[in-house]
Order: C-alpha cells, then structure tokens, then sequence
C-alpha cells in the first residue's frame, strides 16, 4: 500500500494540480486551489486532486477528480471523493466517461435522466459528444447526481 496523506490544497500546489489535469485529459476548466483536495506522498509530490466547484445554475459539481496512472487502483480517489462529499452541499452533480458511472454509484451517485438534467450540463453533453464522436469513442458523457 501507498503512503499518502489528503491534505487541504495550497496557493503553491496550483501549477501541480493543473499539469495533473492536463495530464489525464480532464475539463481543465474552473479550476481554483482553493476548493482542492490533494493526495501527497511523504516528499509531499502531489499525485492525485479533485474538488467541488459551483456551476451555473447554482449547483455544486464534484470535478476535477485525477490520479497519476501509476497510483490508480490503491483507493486514493475514493478517500478525496469521501473527503470532498463529507461536508458538501446537496444536490451534488458530476460529470465523467460512460465507462465511470459504475464507480460513482457506489458514493451514491445516480444517473440523471435527460429531461431532468439541468440546462449548463445539457449544453455540455452536446458539446462533449460531438468532441467523442470526432475521437471514434463508444463512451457518452454521463451526467450524474447525489441527493
């Protein structure tokens, strides 16, 4: 097992947090320290983040969720995800791959039914699925939420 310990993000973490998201070729966007949870190892390398951040509407949206590859599969997404839910706002919305849904239920998260999903998250699935189709991609965006 890894060694890592979550801490609340710093100032100084934020060019670590971008390349990390960049990295994994998730929404870059929105992006702000401050709401941050990172996952470091005892050098204090960054190695995984994520973060709820508002989004039009006023809604709250788990985001931003990376794990270096090398680090996948030790839990570490799962205690950020714990961490971030632990105080948060409900409803929680996210959005993540098709292939990503089966390990969001888990927290509890459903699938939103499309006439139920909010107007910022439709324009996204348009824009997201025309960008999947171009890749040749069987995955969807899913759009998902917590009660």
């Amino acid at each position: 097992m890894v060694e890592v310990r979550l801490r609340q993000a710093r100032e100084a973490d934020f060019p670590a947090i971008r390349a990390l998201i960049r990295q994994v070729r998730i929404n870059p966007t929105g992006l702000d320290w401050r709401r941050f949870i990172v996952a470091v190892l005892p050098s204090d390398e960054i190695i995984a983040c994520g973060q709820v951040k508002p989004v039009p509407g006023e809604l709250w949206e788990l985001a931003s969720l990376a794990v270096v590859s090398d680090y996948r599969r030790h839990g570490i997404a799962s205690a950020i995800i714990k961490r971030l839910l632990a105080g948060a706002s409900r409803p929680m919305y996210l959005t993540c791959r098709s292939s990503l849904g089966g390990f969001y239920k888990r927290f509890g998260f459903k699938n939103v039914d499309p006439e139920a999903t909010p107007r910022y998250y439709r324009r996204l699935q348009k824009l997201a699925g025309a960008f999947i189709r171009f890749s040749g991609s069987d995955e969807h965006l899913l759009v998902m939420k917590l009660d």
